[in-house]
This record gives structure tokens, sequence and C-alpha cells, in this order.
């Protein structure tokens, strides 16, 4: 069995060492000599994407594929790799996983959303993978491939968590009353994908995330005395300073269902909410 992967980042390796442990060959890309030395040293086969020859021989007889990286203002840089050289090589993967971001739903005013919800990206980053989602759709549609797309919120996990962020001196504990944020933790995403691999439906769409979305200062407020360190004082969200990445960031509230995937696919998170995520982590 063979996995591609178009991205080797956080959630992509730890895919891709999953399927390696089950005795899955792994190829993914790499856009610099560094990059792809990184991705060799994990075990992998590197491939550069912009080598259409090196693309069409990655893609002879893979099993299946998985796409990472954001779009960007020229749409997705992997659907213009990976599709012709699918084609070229004649491969008809039995999954294609693309990895998109809750982002796309804008901002509901701490209402649920789900996935039949409307698609509202208030940022330049969500109004793209807006576009990207339905580009994949719309391409695996007419080469009778089958691509998921799973819609993904605030992510942590080993070595990028609130721990993190404390100990760098960073932690800090906006506050805006009755905001709340979604999260998951990497593993679970992880077997998320695992659950729509083995069980494959073509256009479908999913959330991953956890069953409690919360205020994040609570989530710091919790990792500051899981390490016993002292809680970062409140910073309300009105104050000097912060960037205009973090007030973007701050203008979306909502509550993200993870229903469907559970009805679906069987999949239940091992990490219901972010203490359960953290004490692994820390124990870890």
């Amino acid at each position: 069995m063979r996995l591609f992967v178009f991205g080797l980042g956080y959630v992509g390796a730890a895919f891709a060492e999953s399927l390696a442990a089950r005795g899955w060959s792994v190829s993914a890309t790499g856009r610099t000599p560094q990059a792809r030395a990184a991705v060799e040293a994990l075990g992998f086969s590197a491939v550069d994407p912009d080598d259409k020859a090196a693309m069409v021989e990655a893609m002879r007889g893979v099993n299946a594929v998985l796409v990472t990286a954001p779009p960007t203002g020229e749409g997705c840089p992997a659907l213009e790799a990976v599709i012709p050289a699918l084609a070229a090589a004649e491969a008809f993967p039995d999954w294609i996983g693309y990895l998109s971001t809750t982002g796309v739903y804008g901002d509901f005013d701490g209402g649920w959303v789900f996935e039949s919800s409307p698609l509202k990206a208030q940022s330049v980053e969500g109004a793209r993978r807006v576009g990207a989602e339905r580009d994949w759709r719309q391409v695996c549609r007419g080469m009778g491939l089958t691509v998921a797309t799973f819609r993904l919120p605030g992510i942590y996990g080993p070595g990028r968590s609130a721990f993190d962020r404390l100990k760098a001196g960073e932690g800090r504990r906006i506050v805006k009353p009755g905001q709340v944020f979604s999260r998951i933790h990497r593993d679970d995403i992880v077997s998320g994908l695992l659950a729509s691999l083995e069980k494959p439906r073509a256009g479908a769409v999913y959330n991953l995330c956890d069953d409690e979305p919360a205020p994040p200062q609570d989530v710091m407020e919790h990792a500051a005395r899981l390490l016993g360190v002292p809680v970062p004082p409140d910073l309300p969200f009105n104050a000097l300073g912060l960037s205009p990445a973090t007030r973007r960031f701050y203008a979306e509230n909502k509550r993200v269902s993870n229903a469907l995937a559970k009805a679906e696919l069987g999949w239940r998170p091992r990490y219901p909410t972010y203490r359960e995520g953290l004490a692994a982590i820390l124990a870890g």
C-alpha cells in the first residue's frame, strides 16, 4: 500500500508515520533540498513537486493521497501538481484527503456550525480554502476519484500547545466575553483520517474537532496550573498591542459540531476536551 503526502507538516507527518507503522510505503513532497532531506530523515521518499517526471513516478500505484498544503492566491498548489501526475500515471487512488479549516464558516456569534452550514469565510485564508475545497470536489468528481474534506479548528499536540507558549514566556489570557473556539489534538485528526480511509465516501466533508468548544483563556489557565506556573494575567481583547492577525482570529466565534464524523465514521476523539489532551501531552 502506498501513500503520497503533499505537504509533510505537523499533521501530515503524524498520519504518514501511522500508516508506515502498518506497513505502507510513503512518499512526500519537499520543495527545497533541506525539506527533502527532512522527509528522507523520517524514512520516506522525497519528491520535488515541481519535478513533473518525479511526481508521475510517485503516483504510480498510489492508494491514498493526503493534501495538507494551504492554497495561495493562485489556487491550490497540490491540485496543479497532483492531478496531472495522477492522470499521466493512470493512477486511481481509493482515497484523497484534503485538510481544510473551520475558518470556511466565518463568524456564527457563538452558534453551532455543521457541515451543511453556509460558508461565510471572513478572512482571505478562509475564502481561499472555500475555493480549494470546491475545486478538489469538482475535479475529483470529473475524474471519478474519491476526495474527502476535513475541516479542522485550532490544532494542538506534542510540541505545539499552551505548554510551549507558557515555557517560551508567550502565554496570554486574551479575554473576550462570550468567545469560544473549537480545537483538536493532532492524534485525533490522524484517527479521523484513518477512519475515513477505511470507509471512503466521494465528496464527503467532515468537521474533526473535540467535544467541548471553550474560551481560550480557560485552556491557558488550565495549562498553567498543570505546569505549576503562575497563570498569565487577563488581557482584555480591546487592549492595545494585539496584532491584526489576533484580532482577525477573535472576530470569528462559533461552536463546531463533530456529530457527522461520529455517526458516519464511528470516530470518537481520544481527547474529548482540552483537559484530557493537555494531560496526555504533559504525561508524554
